[in-house]
């Protein structure tokens, strides 16, 4: 295992992001040889593998529930009440630079990323007044530390003096999987009260963070923030920016992939629930949906959290006691609403395409598609409005619809003055319910890519994945972790992976976290 690259495979600005390479083998299965593979969910994760695979000349057969690809990025059309036809998704994704393999998927279609555009600024507000950006922090950590509290108007330098010093060491040298080993028992929220970070800055800079898990801090590991921390902060050059697709997922990224994968010959089948995976004797497996029952070699477990849950539970033979009660206790995060406004006249134009919130009882975040998003562009041309989405994360399960729908839409009155006239020509409101939770104390207990089945693999953002990757990037790695580890078995050579490094980048700031006791010297 290296951290040197070739320059001309270079994916990122980041020289010390690690090159993961798989087991040396063949370039692709012999003719005859071919086995067949189901690869169950359609979201990154399931497409991952089923690209690796199908490129390796597996015959996959990809099965999604749903009618579209994407997973929670999926999409479909609907239309307005003033009859425009539009694509209606799940919600804003930020394509963070250091998503390394996540952007090794959609170069298959798309070899310079033509089809995602940057945003100049990730602000975050609180209802306070107070607002930090990112635009102009330094991306080569240490300045990305230092430059953010050289800018930001929440967190000076009275509040870095103010720090515990000690207990905020682990933030200089976050390891994997060693920040598992020492943080999981914690919350979020207890480590951050333990370094006593100063309140706007825990909501800005952190809080925001841990609701991109859609849970609430209080409830999610502290080793899962203090990972965030190392992904986007200190442990890459890559910075905080990101990217966002110019247009809706479908017709950007899915859309797209799926044509790939038919043209590799992969077999997609859309809106067909698998129900059961039952082994069979001497190896592999029965795939059963609607259709019937299909004889597969290998399996790729790539559902969402739900998902998983079902097929293991409704397949008696399939694993081990242990195993499957690791994935009965897998845990949903509290369900989420995506509300998204078309409204007969333009927000301000200095608003940024995405903005942060806190403090604002429950919405998290704004975003103005036409800033970046092509369809939404062309929608507002043509009607001289604005299309404006509202998130609220981790809302009460107990909570009325209907209350919480109508909250976002003050809230954005209050953030947004001015779309106060507006009228709302039409709106959609997605509440999901499909998301991991990463709760204190869940790690150890988590499945993780391999199986006690050599035939079978998991992947997933829900999967234990002992490597710096988060969100999307999780799906997509532990996608690609799970087709390399049947393809070793196979004698066939995998897929090439990249991450941030997997300890504090910085010599000086790893001797210091030693020096305090926390990790052996470097």
């Amino acid at each position: 295992m290296t951290a040197r690259r070739p320059a001309a495979a270079r994916r990122g600005r980041d020289r010390k992001a690690e090159v993961l390479p798989p087991r040396p083998g063949s370039e692709r299965f012999r003719p005859g040889d071919e086995p067949s593979v189901a690869v169950v969910g359609g979201g990154i994760a399931g497409l991952a593998a089923a690209t690796l695979l199908a490129e390796r000349g597996a015959r996959v057969t990809l099965y999604e529930r749903e009618d579209s690809l994407g997973g929670r990025l999926s999409g479909g059309h609907t239309t307005l009440a003033d009859g425009s036809r539009v694509t209606m998704t799940r919600g804003f994704h930020a394509f963070f630079r250091q998503y390394y393999n996540l952007r090794g998927l959609l170069r298959r279609t798309d070899p310079a990323l033509a089809r995602l555009t940057p945003l100049p600024d990730y602000p975050l507000r609180h209802s306070g007044g107070l607002t930090d950006s990112f635009a102009r922090v330094p991306r080569t950590p240490p300045f990305s530390a230092l430059g953010f509290v050289a800018l930001s108007p929440t967190f000076g330098w009275r509040d870095l003096a103010a720090l515990d010093a000690r207990a905020a060491l682990p933030l200089l040298d976050v390891r994997v999987p060693e920040v598992y080993e020492r943080f999981d028992e914690v919350s979020a929220t207890g480590f951050l009260r333990s370094v006593r970070f100063p309140e706007a800055a825990h909501h800005l800079a952190f809080e925001v963070f841990s609701r991109s898990f859609f849970a609430d801090p209080r409830e999610l590991s502290a080793a899962e923030l203090l990972l965030m921390f190392h992904i986007y902060f200190l442990g890459s050059s890559e910075g905080l920016l990101f990217d966002v697709p110019a247009e809706p997922f479908p017709q950007a990224l899915w859309d797209p992939l799926g044509d790939y994968l038919r043209r590799l010959g992969a077999d997609v089948r859309t809106g067909t629930p698998v129900h059961t995976v039952l082994p069979r004797d001497g190896g592999g497996a029965e795939v059963h949906t609607d259709r019937g029952a299909d004889h597969h070699r290998a399996v790729v477990l790539a559902s969402d959290t739900g998902g998983l849950r079902r097929i293991v539970d409704a397949s008696p033979g399939l694993g081990t006691t242990a195993w499957r009660a690791g994935v009965a206790a897998l845990r949903t995060a509290p369900p989420f609403l995506v509300s998204r406004l078309w409204l007969d006249r333009p927000v301000r134009s200095d608003r940024p395409g995405f903005l942060g919130t806190s403090g604002y009882g429950g919405l998290d975040n704004i975003s103005v598609l036409e800033r970046y998003e092509g369809e939404a562009a062309r929608w507002s041309a043509r009607h001289g409005g604005s299309v404006v989405e509202l998130h609220a994360y981790a809302v009460d399960p107990g909570a009325e619809r209907k209350e919480v729908q109508d909250m976002l839409l003050d809230r954005l009155r209050q953030v947004y003055p001015e779309t106060g006239e507006a009228r709302v020509v039409d709106a959609r409101h997605e509440w999901r319910s499909d998301c991991p939770l990463f709760p204190v104390g869940s790690h150890r207990r988590r499945p993780t890519v391999r199986t006690p089945h050599q035939w079978l693999t998991l992947a997933g953002d829900a999967i234990r994945c002992d490597l710096p990757v988060a969100l999307m990037e999780r799906a997509a790695t532990t996608g690609f972790l799970a087709a390399n580890a049947l393809l070793g078995e196979w004698g066939v050579r995998g897929q090439v992976l990249w991450t941030v490094p997997r300890a504090g980048r910085s010599p000086a700031l790893r001797a210091l976290a030693a020096v305090a006791g926390h990790h052996p010297p470097p």
